[in-house]
């Protein structure tokens, strides 16, 4: 897993639309990356529908949000276009995880991402980062204790 103090490996992964997102273009704010495992399922339908909710609390700091997983994005973008998220859904489905690996966050045995989360500041280094066994869903007052970090 990537810890704080390190620099976030760059990406490039297309967003709902096939549009790429590269992450080293967002330098100058800060980013908060959210690897999950499947579109449509249970514990990451709550987990970004809370962040949906509270996305707020990522603009007023000037955070971009980008979940990703290992869906095809066309699955993403049924997914995002149901649940009206107002935050970037990208695709690392090809090569097959292959930013999720560089992250430390992918399940090889089950071939998909695990429930990571990092913080890139503006500069491009991870500030926090947590990662969740499977089952276990991620606290929202995880991100808004690794977000009063910007202001320090």
């Amino acid at each position: 897993m990537r810890s704080a103090g390190t620099a976030a490996p760059d990406f490039v992964l297309p967003d709902t639309h096939g549009t790429p997102v590269r992450l080293s273009a967002l330098r100058g704010s800060p980013v908060v990356v959210v690897f999950f495992p499947f579109v449509f399922s249970g514990i990451c339908t709550v987990e970004l529908r809370e962040l949906r909710d509270n996305l707020a609390d990522f603009t007023a700091r000037g955070v971009r949000l980008l979940a990703v997983s290992t869906d095809a994005m066309f699955a993403q973008r049924a997914w995002a276009e149901a649940e009206g998220f107002g935050f970037d859904l990208l695709s690392d489905f090809w090569p097959h995880g292959e930013v999720s690996r560089r992250y430390g966050v992918f399940d090889e045995r089950s071939g998909h991402a695990v429930r990571g989360s990092f913080l890139v500041d503006a500069d491009g280094t991870v500030r926090w980062s947590v990662v969740k066994p499977k089952g276990r869903a991620r606290e929202l007052a995880e991100y808004r204790d690794a977000l009063a970090t910007l202001e320090t």
